[in-house]
């Protein structure tokens, strides 16, 4: 495709309709040098809109690549930011969609429930952290639209950082009764432990992703509001969600977070 033919209205376009037909997508970057991480961004926000329009609240923001591995992996050296809304939340027991999605895939997190809005410029981690309710356990379901699962970084951050659906666990804990830096899971696929992390991982501390995502957000005029859920990034490698496959995060502190392959 020539150039011409393309725009950040135009990429949020194709990119609803492959999350929505479930028919995945060859990477815009590849055929559309101007996708940088400005357009990417731009077509994100032109994606929530479209959301919005069609009855879905926003519930929060998600973090990518927060880990210095996955950095590494994509050539970039900070994280990124997407949205989160109602429609993506995974009600506790209820299966992950596989038949809605693509390349179902799920990883733990550590989550933030903000308590009072924090906006940035110049949010530290304390600053961030203080603005926190609870803290809660969680596992992502990311699901990218594009084909063989490759794409490249301003792919993903116009896809909403590969979101798909979300689920919280049960225990909440306020964010200074422990150190999320230490904060430890064990990722169990069909009863065998497959990977381990700490909140280290995500960007050297939960609460710098957190600051991380109100400064960015910040760059394009906006803030984190209060009773959002922050999903912080993945804790570890994702592991696909296969059919019937029993999936669960044990952190900790914050209990165990279960999911299942429908």
């Amino acid at each position: 495709m020539t150039e011409q033919l393309w725009s950040p209205a135009k990429v949020a376009d194709v990119l609803i309709r492959a999350e929505d037909s479930g028919v995945a997508q060859t990477s815009i970057l590849a055929e559309w040098d101007g996708l940088d991480l400005a357009a990417a961004y731009e077509a994100q926000d032109i994606a929530l809109q479209m959301r919005i329009s069609r009855g879905e609240r926003v519930t929060g923001v998600k973090l990518g690549v927060t880990s210095k591995a996955k950095q590494r992996q994509v050539g970039v050296d900070s994280p990124s930011t997407a949205w989160l809304t109602d429609a993506m939340i995974l009600p506790i027991g209820e299966p992950v969609p596989r038949e809605k999605m693509i390349h179902a895939r799920a990883e733990p997190e550590i989550a933030f429930v903000m308590g009072r809005r924090l906006e940035g410029p110049g949010v530290s981690a304390a600053t961030a952290l203080a603005a926190v309710d609870h803290v809660v356990g969680a596992i992502e379901i990311i699901d990218s639209r594009f084909s063989g699962y490759k794409f490249s970084m301003m792919d993903a951050v116009a896809d909403n950082n590969s979101s798909g659906r979300y689920v919280t666990g049960p225990i909440s804990v306020r964010p200074d009764s422990l150190d999320l830096g230490l904060e430890a899971c064990l990722l169990e696929v069909d009863g065998e432990i497959v990977d381990s992390a700490t909140g280290a991982a995500v960007h050297g501390h939960p609460a710098e992703a957190l600051a991380f995502a109100a400064n960015t957000l910040a760059e394009r005029g906006l803030a984190i509001e209060p009773g959002w859920v922050i999903l912080t990034g993945g804790m570890t490698d994702a592991v696909p969600v296969r059919p019937g496959a029993r999936i669960a995060a044990h952190f900790t502190h914050l209990g165990t977070v279960n999911v299942s392959g429908g």
